[in-house]
């Protein structure tokens, strides 16, 4: 993989003393899910959005976000998936972590984790001693517009004229999560393949200018049962094939479909229980983001040593590092008010076949096949594939 594609060289993953290979850093600014957004606007004609990834300029835009569809997984499956194989495009990053929570504020708000502040699955609430699950979003007490203050794009696109609409499942609709990420379009709800289609086209042919977002969840969902090596995930990715051929299909004339997704995946094929290894116990008050992403917050006077274990037990299995270490290499993009204590102190990227799950704090997760979340290119690169109808 070139630097180019997959994107800048962080410091070294151990950046506190090591020798582990650098890991590639999301390329915010350049190519990645973050100037989505924009660079749509910009297609749109709303002033002062910078076009990033050169999109052609038209006054319909469809964005298709297939949530779990890597670019590596995809251009493994020509025959499953010959309609987006055969797209024009390539492929982009996703962004740190590569969790949909993070890139679904990414894709809503042009800006990079560190802004919007959805930084992984569980992080910590400042102040409080407890952690936030940005997916579930169970915690009444937290607003999701406080919690996510950066305005979106749709909002943004509505204020210029353009019709605006997120079309997805009914479960999703008002939930925390689309309220952080989804606010200021018109929420259109859609159960199954048809309707998503069906919905598209519609607020597509709506006014002069439109900016529709769909979203397609099962993909991720069946790689997280069945990993992305079964044939329950292929078979999947081709009626995901299909959903991007049949929206292309219903464009209207002045249209373009952009397909991509918000992470990739693998099947880690070994697990480390943080529950069960005392080493990555002792000094851990806290222990959030996910099993290829985790955020360790230590207990006060205790970060050295927690810092140490971590990066002793892993060994070279994982990049082990400081949060002010992942902060100045660029992982999370640039940093907003009030963002940097909700990172862990001590970060812990599996970089191997490697999860470092949590059996008794996280029994869902240790059940899970697929997984994402880190930094290497099988779960950064996500596509980015156009097609356009003049």
């Amino acid at each position: 993989m070139s630097e180019a594609v997959a994107g800048r060289r962080g410091g070294s993953g151990r950046g506190e003393g090591g020798s582990l290979p650098e890991p590639p850093v999301p390329r915010y600014g350049e190519a990645a899910l973050a100037d989505l957004p924009s660079s749509a606007l910009a297609a749109l004609g709303v002033p002062d959005a910078p076009n990033v990834l050169g999109l052609p300029a038209v006054p319909r835009v469809c964005v298709l976000l297939v949530d779990g569809l890597g670019w590596e997984q995809l251009r493994a499956h020509p025959r499953e998936a010959p309609f987006l194989n055969a797209m024009d495009g390539g492929p982009i990053t996703a962004g740190f972590p590569a969790t949909t929570v993070s890139s679904l504020g990414s894709l809503a708000t042009g800006a990079p984790p560190g802004e919007h502040g959805l930084l992984g699955v569980q992080v910590a609430i400042p102040g409080t001693g407890r952690l936030m699950n940005c997916l579930r979003w169970r915690d009444d007490t937290i607003e999701p517009e406080t919690f996510q203050p950066v305005p979106t794009a749709y909002g943004r696109a509505a204020a210029a004229g353009v019709e605006v609409a997120y079309v997805a499942h009914p479960l999703y609709r008002g939930s925390g999560l689309s309220r952080a990420t989804a606010r200021g379009a018109d929420y259109l709800s859609a159960n199954g393949l048809g309707q998503l289609v069906g919905r598209a086209e519609m607020a597509l042919r709506r006014g002069d200018r439109a900016y529709v977002t769909v979203y397609h969840a099962d993909l991720d969902a069946t790689g997280h049962q069945f990993g992305v090596g079964s044939a329950d995930w292929r078979h999947h990715l081709g009626f995901v094939d299909l959903l991007a051929q049949r929206i292309a299909d219903v464009l209207p004339p002045g249209s373009s479909l952009h397909v991509t997704a918000d992470h990739g995946m693998v099947d880690p094929d070994e697990r480390i229980d943080a529950d069960t290894v005392p080493e990555l116990a002792e000094g851990v008050a806290l222990l959030g983001g996910d099993a290829r992403a985790r955020y360790v917050y230590s207990r006060p006077g205790a970060h050295a040593d927690v810092l140490a274990a971590w990066t002793a037990t892993l060994g070279d299995r994982a990049w082990v590092v400081s949060r002010e270490h992942a902060v100045e290499s660029g992982w999370f993009g640039t940093i907003g008010p009030g963002m940097l204590e909700r990172i862990g102190d001590v970060i812990a990227v599996p970089r191997t076949d490697l999860a470092i799950v949590a059996s008794e704090r996280e029994p869902w997760l240790d059940r899970m096949v697929g997984m994402h979340g880190s930094l290497v290119p099988a779960e950064q690169l996500v596509p980015l594939l156009t097609a356009s109808r003049p």
